[in-house]
């Protein structure tokens, strides 16, 4: 008796886990722009383009008030946009804070920075995944979250089965969806706006 009634209650809570923090996945970069824009956020986009060769662990940057760090075994590898790993492994990338909405283009590159048709697989804190056969860096995967903030995001590239040729994941965009703040200009007419408005009181 004890048992059946824990595990009604595991699945309850998993029920209502799984029901709090929802995550929607896309595969185009316009419809996922236009729904962090629905949910009152602006996107703002790490390029990579200030990042140049071999990382030991962690590399970090700061985008829109999104601190992130990339780890992989052996390091990471960067050239001209393009963010990798030294080695054919996964990437994971931690968020502080967390993020409501994130996304890259993410395809497979050989050693040289080629790019090779790959198998890419992108996994979330939650288990949340992505799984898709991509062919360059116009293909995109992203994630809005309607519950609990995301983390972190693994990524991985495989090459098609049979193939002989290291593949390593890479990203030339990741794009985050973070709190619209007005502009100053904006900001002033909205204290305006509020001054005008207490005096007609």
């Amino acid at each position: 008796m004890k048992s059946s009634i824990c595990g009604v209650a595991l699945f309850c809570g998993a029920i209502s886990s799984s029901v709090s923090a929802a995550i929607t996945t896309y595969s185009n970069l316009a419809y996922w722009g236009e729904d962090v824009v629905a949910a009152g956020e602006s996107v703002a986009i790490e390029t990579f383009n200030s990042y140049n060769g071999y990382y030991a662990n962690p590399l970090t940057g700061s985008v829109g008030g999104i601190n992130w760090s990339a780890t992989a075994t052996g390091g990471l590898y960067c050239d001209q946009g393009y963010f990798s790993t030294n080695n054919p492994v996964a990437a994971t990338f931690t968020f502080a804070p967390g993020v409501m909405s994130v996304g890259a283009n993410i395809f497979g590159t050989d050693a040289s920075f080629q790019i090779v048709s790959a198998k890419i697989t992108v996994t979330l804190a939650d288990g949340s995944s992505y799984i898709a056969r991509t062919n360059g860096p116009e293909d995109f995967v992203g994630f809005i979250s309607n519950g609990a903030a995301i983390s972190s995001l693994t990524m991985n590239a495989v090459g098609p089965a049979g193939s002989i040729v290291p593949v390593y994941v890479t990203a030339n965009n990741m794009y985050f969806g973070v709190t619209a703040i007005p502009a100053p200009g904006a900001a002033a007419l909205l204290g305006l706006a509020a001054l005008v408005s207490r005096r007609r009181r």
